[in-house]
C-alpha cells in the first residue's frame, strides 16, 4: 500500500458528504481541496473525444472519462451521465449540465481510487484506518455485563486479529453465546485448577465471586 493511499484513505470525510437517491456523494470542490493540501503538485485531466467534446457517446447514451494524477500515478474513471434515480440519460436529452455534474462525480471517483472517501462506494461507515475493532467490540461485549478481565481474556484467545473481530461484530447473537460458553469454561477450569491444588475451601468463595462477576479476583485465588 502506498503512502498516498494510506495518508488520503486514513481521512474522514463523513462531514463533506450527502445523500441522494440512496447513494451517498463526496463533495468535489472539498475533495479536490484536501488533495491539493496534501500533494500540491496533483492535477487532473477530463478527456475529450476525437470530436474535441468533453464526453462520449455510442449514440444511445453517453460517458464522460476523467483522470487524476498524484505523486505520478494516475487513476482513470469512466461515469455515465445519469439523471433521475441515476438512469443513464439518453443521447438526444444531455445537456451541458449533466455533462458538467457527471465530470464533477468522476473526478470524485478517481480521487476516491487515490484512497480519499473509497470507503464510501465500499459502504462502510468510517474510514478503514480510524476503525478499532477490538474496541468496538469491547465496548458491545461490556454492554452484555460481562466484565473488563472475561472480556480481555476472550478476545485475546477467540479472537486475536482484525477480521475475526469484524465478523463477531457483525453477528451479535453469536458472539454473546459465543462469550458465555467461553466464561462458563473459564469457571470449569478454575474449578479444575482448585480441586488440583486441594484448596476445594475456596470454591465457596469462588462461587461469590461468579455472583460479582468479579472473574479476576477468582483468576487471584489461584
Amino acid at each position: 500500500m502506498s503512502e498516498v493511499f494510506k495518508k488520503l484513505n486514513s481521512v474522514n470525510v463523513n462531514e463533506h458528504t450527502e445523500k441522494k437517491d440512496g447513494l451517498t456523494y463526496l463533495s468535489w470542490a472539498w475533495a479536490w481541496a484536501e488533495v491539493k493540501k496534501l500533494f500540491p503538485q496533483a492535477n487532473y485531466k477530463i478527456y475529450e473525444n476525437e470530436s474535441g467534446w468533453n464526453y462520449h457517446t455510442d449514440q444511445r447514451t453517453g460517458w464522460v472519462k476523467t483522470g487524476v494524477t498524484i505523486e505520478g500515478l494516475e487513476h482513470i474513471e469512466y461515469l455515465p451521465i445519469m439523471g433521475f434515480k441515476n438512469k443513464s440519460i439518453v443521447i438526444d436529452n444531455i445537456t451541458s449540465f449533466d455533462v458538467n455534474k457527471a465530470i464533477q462525480r468522476s473526478l470524485t471517483k478517481a480521487v476516491a481510487r487515490h484512497g480519499l472517501g473509497l470507503y464510501i462506494y465500499a459502504g462502510e461507515d468510517l474510514p478503514q484506518e480510524n476503525i478499532n475493532y477490538e474496541e468496538k467490540l469491547k465496548e458491545k461485549l461490556k454492554t452484555k455485563g460481562f466484565s473488563d478481565f472475561v472480556i480481555n481474556a476472550y478476545i485475546e484467545q477467540e479472537a486475536p486479529d482484525e477480521p475475526l473481530q469484524k465478523s463477531l461484530l457483525s453477528n451479535e447473537k453469536d458472539f454473546t453465546d459465543s462469550l458465555k460458553s467461553f466464561a462458563n469454561a473459564m469457571i470449569a477450569n478454575f474449578k479444575l485448577s482448585i480441586a488440583n491444588s486441594g484448596r476445594e475451601d475456596l470454591i465457596e468463595e469462588m462461587e461469590e465471586c461468579r455472583k460479582l462477576n468479579d472473574f479476576e479476583r477468582i483468576y487471584n485465588l489461584l
